[in-house]
């Protein structure tokens, strides 16, 4: 059985490798980084997770530097692997789009493919062991605290889905006006021939379809969110036990683990394009 001790570090260890590096203005300590979970939130709305962004936005560019240069080394002849790779997945996502959106919309293939790529990206960055970016962190860049997985963080994945939620209020805007778009809202499910009774039941359609809306965004957010926060809370739990059982669970998780990453990328973008499509539909 574990001593208090030994649960206490292991609580500690836990509460480490899940907390951001938060830097924003601490009512007592001014300006700076965030030592600890209770500091962190006592800095309020407008503190900014730095190790998030930072993963994030250097994936972004990975992204962007890998197909530019697929791009680049396109030819004719026999490709290499870089080119199948951009040409496996601009393919993969130009066929997603043409099977499921239905209107015409340039932004829609390349949204696609970036949201893709990018989310698939940060949800790989879970299968690097849990201790290696932040011991390093830590111990040689003496930052105390490292997060290396973005979309474990809420805010990175409501921030994402938001984005596509403000495309959806766009181009429902603009495809159907803002009379259809408000028709849309107050006029459907239920309605009737009769005047009195549509009037009527206006206020119930727009609580039914305003709550579908706006679950759309939270929806899209909260699951990816919680299936990699998941994965990466149990490859910690393992990374507690000893050594010699570690491998014996970390490598069939992480192999698992491989379908969640490259699932949860899927369902991010399949999802954007049936939003964006059910957006420029009329009725």
């Amino acid at each position: 059985m574990s001593t208090e001790n030994e649960t206490l570090t292991a609580s500690s260890y836990i509460q480490h490798h899940l907390q951001n590096l938060t830097f924003g203005y601490h009512p007592e300590n001014g300006l700076g980084i965030a030592h600890g979970a209770k500091e962190a939130q006592e800095m309020g709305f407008w503190a900014i997770h730095l190790d998030s962004m930072f993963w994030s936005i250097l994936l972004g560019c990975l992204f962007i530097w890998l197909f530019k240069k697929g791009a680049e080394r396109a030819t004719s002849g026999v490709p290499g692997a870089l080119q199948n790779f951009v040409e496996l997945m601009v393919d993969f996502a130009d066929n997603s789009v043409k099977e499921t959106f239905h209107g015409k919309n340039e932004l829609i293939g390349p949204l696609a493919l970036t949201i893709a790529v990018w989310v698939f990206l940060m949800n790989l960055m879970d299968l690097i062991p849990v201790d290696f970016i932040p011991y390093f962190a830590e111990h040689v860049l003496h930052i105390p605290y490292m997060k290396v997985v973005p979309t474990t963080d809420v805010n990175v994945t409501l921030g994402m889905s938001l984005s596509v939620f403000a495309l959806i209020i766009y181009y429902s805007l603009k495809i159907k006006g803002a009379g259809g778009f408000i028709g849309e809202l107050t006029l459907q499910p239920f309605s009737s021939d009769n005047v009195i009774i549509k009037v009527l039941f206006i206020p119930v359609n727009l609580l039914l379809e305003g709550v579908g809306l706006i679950a759309k965004p939270i929806s899209l957010a909260l699951r990816l969110f919680g299936n990699l926060y998941a994965g990466e809370l149990i490859f910690i739990l393992i990374a507690l036990l000893p050594f010699y059982v570690q491998w014996m669970l970390s490598v069939p998780w992480a192999i698992f683990h491989i379908l969640i990453v490259t699932l949860q990328a899927f369902i991010f973008m399949m999802l954007t394009i049936v939003y964006l499509s059910m957006a420029h539909e009329h009725h």
